[in-house]
């Protein structure tokens, strides 16, 4: 299609969103800013005749603070909650749908109980007690016979908090803070810890786009993971004056909005952030002053980084010089108000990706950006009190004799839990003790981990699995028992505090009573409690709450009659001159001698790795704007918005094989594993040597009438990994695929030349 069709398709979300977020007049669709006037005092009787409650939204993690209306005992509608300092009433498609996953016919209503094969989703429906019964009667079990590390928890948001406190109880060292840190945002996350001594790229992401003067995104999902507040800002920014410079394969819709879109060979984005450094420190564009007083080890960093030229850099990233100088010119010329923004994904190539962070952490502190408007600044702590439902005397775990946490082999990744990846490596192997049971609670194991073939041999091997879910997806279908959790809207979570530029306090709390026999988290794991005798959770959920909120001089009550949140006065910004960041130093770390301590690069090195394999593109994904990964593709009104994921193939490939826009084909990966059929997307936006789709489609559930065999699993073509040797996070970047046309493979042609420096794919079977 030409230029401005395509344009047309891609900018479509983008321009929505930019509708909800600059509250532009007469602007329709999901993304709308919500139109009910103003909250009244307190939580009440509000327009359309409703009664209003305020609560937090768990449609994505971003965790936005709503108004729902209720009506007759029904939740009509859900808003944006006006008092919120960075969201207002707007709402995103997702916010706007919980109405459609509260009463989605789908739902878990009852504990269910395996009756097939796993994998089948056989079930009897059986009661609490005998669920929890069965439950506590076999992590008793397994814990007698092989030991209390034999028992492991996987989990993400905000339910999973309380039946991790029970596996820590019960003595397991085996669980994560989520095993999203693993597949996601762990090497960002250590990179930033090292250098600025904080992590700026967690649930909230301290980075300050609304007041920049520049920005600069590598691959960067912003205006496609449409997190409100993040996107507001994004697009206050852009409104402002700032200019954008975006680095991606692909012409995503923050790279239709940039001055600048470089669109880089994939799997080369640290060469050019070393040339970008080498090219900064060379021609004297970085804050001198700052980098004097405030950073430690310019002198190893300006000698790690002289060899990586622009010439050479060009030449690997298949970039033009003059584009690669135009575009850091403009980011130094910004400085210090200069964003370059630390992402969140990361878990791309295995060795390289804490390194790819660590460079944008330098780049910003070369260019002042540290503690500044438009840079990445503090968090202003929201003090609260604390509230523990078992004490923490029986949360001490003993690590085993050969510890998979702490004997992991990845220096780093102790801090952050036990490696996802080590889990399902013992549960296969026995080593270097046997796992036997698994607790799952809010992730879908077999669509999140790369490579779920080894995650369904894992389960398989398992003397017990059991899950707490709200929708029965591929997790639950592999359970041989499932607990109907409550949602978002029907319970209670706890205290949210919001440590961005205008820090606020909020509470979740259930907008109606929970549906069917559905059951909060907190009771679910009270009762576990009761049945495995740990001793705990003598407070309702309630109380547990007014606990915390009493360490802010709150309650619920109080925070009820003040319309659901209490903002507090933002600390984000620094004197340069007095800064001082939570380094052993105080000091920003252009080197990082702990990395160096452990045999790693204290400053980062480009590693290539291995381009396609004669015939096969790099696959790619990232996010929809309408949907959470696989959460939210059986909703009513998300899948009407987007019901399946569509394959981006460039148009000059798709010419030479013969492939129409909306064709239906199948993908094969490196190791012979197919995918789905997937339509295909012809577009000069994606580069020759790489394929794109959204991530969290084609579901292998039966139970989810709508998402069901609806597009095709990326998850399920990502077969090969490379384990970060910093925490041990594996790569979803390094797969491969080749097209698959009426049974016939097509060998997709290599129309970039590739140079000597960069290694091709060997194929196993080669």
């Amino acid at each position: 299609m030409d230029r401005r069709h395509f344009l047309k398709m891609s900018t479509a979300s983008a321009v929505a969103i930019a509708a909800s977020a600059m509250d532009v007049p007469g602007q329709g669709g999901l993304f709308r800013a919500a139109q009910a006037g103003p909250m009244p005092p307190g939580n009440g009787t509000g327009s359309m005749g409703a009664t209003e409650v305020t609560s937090v939204c768990e449609m994505c993690f971003w965790r936005c603070p709503i108004v729902a209306k209720v009506r007759d005992g029904k939740v009509v509608k859900i808003e944006g909650n006006p008092k919120s300092p960075v969201n207002g009433t707007r709402v995103c498609a997702r916010g706007n749908s919980g109405v459609q996953l509260l009463y989605d016919p789908d739902r878990i209503k009852y504990p269910l109980k395996r009756v097939g094969a796993r994998g089948e989703g056989k079930w009897a429906r059986i009661s609490w007690d005998e669920a929890l019964g069965e439950i506590a009667h076999n992590m008793k079990k397994v814990k007698e016979k092989y030991g209390p590390h034999a028992l492991a928890y996987f989990d993400h948001g905000a339910s999973a908090e309380n039946m991790r406190e029970i596996f820590q109880a019960m003595g397991t060292e085996n669980f994560t803070s989520e095993p999203a840190f693993y597949q996601c945002v762990g090497p960002a996350a250590l990179a930033y810890l090292q250098t600025v001594g904080y992590i700026t790229t967690g649930t909230r992401q301290f980075n300050d786009m609304g007041n920049s003067k520049a920005m600069l995104f590598v691959a960067s999902h912003v205006g496609e993971n449409v997190h409100v507040s993040h996107v507001h800002e994004f697009i206050t920014g852009l409104a402002k004056g700032s200019e954008l410079v975006v680095v991606d394969p692909r012409f995503s819709v923050a790279a239709n909005k940039a001055k600048i879109h470089l669109a880089i060979r994939p799997g080369t984005d640290t060469a050019l952030m070393l040339a970008w450094i080498n090219y900064v420190i060379e021609k004297g564009l970085y804050n001198k002053e700052f980098v004097a007083n405030k950073c430690e080890g310019f002198d190893a960093l300006k000698k790690a980084v002289k060899g990586y030229s622009m010439e050479w850099a060009a030449r690997i990233c298949d970039l033009k010089i003059d584009d690669m100088k135009a575009a850091i010119e403009l980011l130094a010329k910004a400085s210090p108000n200069v964003n370059i923004h630390p992402g969140r994904h990361s878990t791309w190539y295995g060795k390289g990706d804490v390194g790819r962070h660590q460079t944008y952490a330098i780049l910003t502190a070369l260019f002042g950006a540290v503690g500044v408007p438009g840079g990445i600044y503090f968090p202003t702590a929201v003090k609260t009190g604390h509230s523990e439902g078992i004490e923490e005397s029986l949360k001490k775990v003993a690590p085993a004799k050969v510890s998979l946490k702490n004997d992991s082999g990845y220096p780093f990744s102790s801090v952050f839990g036990t490696v996802t990846a080590d889990i399902i490596k013992a549960i296969n192997t026995g080593k270097p003790y046997p796992i036997k049971l698994l607790g799952v609670n809010g992730v879908n194991i077999i669509q999140t981990i790369p490579n779920p073939y080894e995650t369904m041999k894992a389960i398989n091997n398992l003397d017990f699995i059991f899950c707490q879910e709200m929708m029965a997806g591929e997790t639950a279908i592999w359970s041989d028992i499932v607990l109907p959790d409550a949602v978002y809207l029907e319970r209670y979570d706890g205290v949210y505090a919001y440590e961005g530029l205008t820090p606020y306090l909020t509470v979740r709390q259930p907008v109606v009573p929970a549906m069917y026999e559905c059951q909060p988290p907190y009771w679910i794991a009270a009762q576990l409690a009761k049945h495995l005798g740990i001793d705990g959770y003598h407070k309702s959920v309630e109380e547990a709450i007014d606990e915390e909120l009493a360490g802010a001089g709150t309650s619920i009550a109080k925070l009820n009659k003040e319309g659901g949140i209490v903002t507090y006065p933002g600390n984000p910004y620094r004197d340069a001159k007095t800064l001082n960041v939570g380094t052993e130093s105080g000091k920003i770390q252009l080197a990082v001698e702990a990395f160096a301590d452990e045999d790693l690069d204290a400053v980062p090195k480009f590693e290539p790795t291995p381009v396609p394999p004669t015939g096969f593109a790099r696959l790619l994904y990232g996010r929809s704007p309408v949907h959470t990964f696989s959460r939210t593709m059986n909703n009513l009104w998300l899948h009407n918005e987007i019901p399946e994921n569509k394959l981006w193939l460039n148009d000059q490939v798709a010419k030479r094989l013969g492939i129409s826009m909306d064709e239906e084909v199948v993908l094969e990966n490196q190791d012979g594993k197919r995918s789905n059929p997937i339509k295909v997307l012809v577009t000069p936006g994606i580069r020759p040597d790489a394929v794109y789709m959204a991530h969290g489609f084609g579901s292998k559930s039966p139970h989810l009438s709508r998402a069901y065999g609806k597009g095709a699993a990326d998850g399920f073509l990502i077969t090969e990994t490379v384990a970060d040797p910093f925490i041990g996070a594996t790569s979803k970047r390094t797969n491969f695929v080749r097209i698959v046309k009426g049974g016939k493979v097509l060998d997709i042609p290599e129309l970039i030349p590739v140079p000597a420096e960069l290694p091709k794919y060997v194929l196993k079977n080669a």
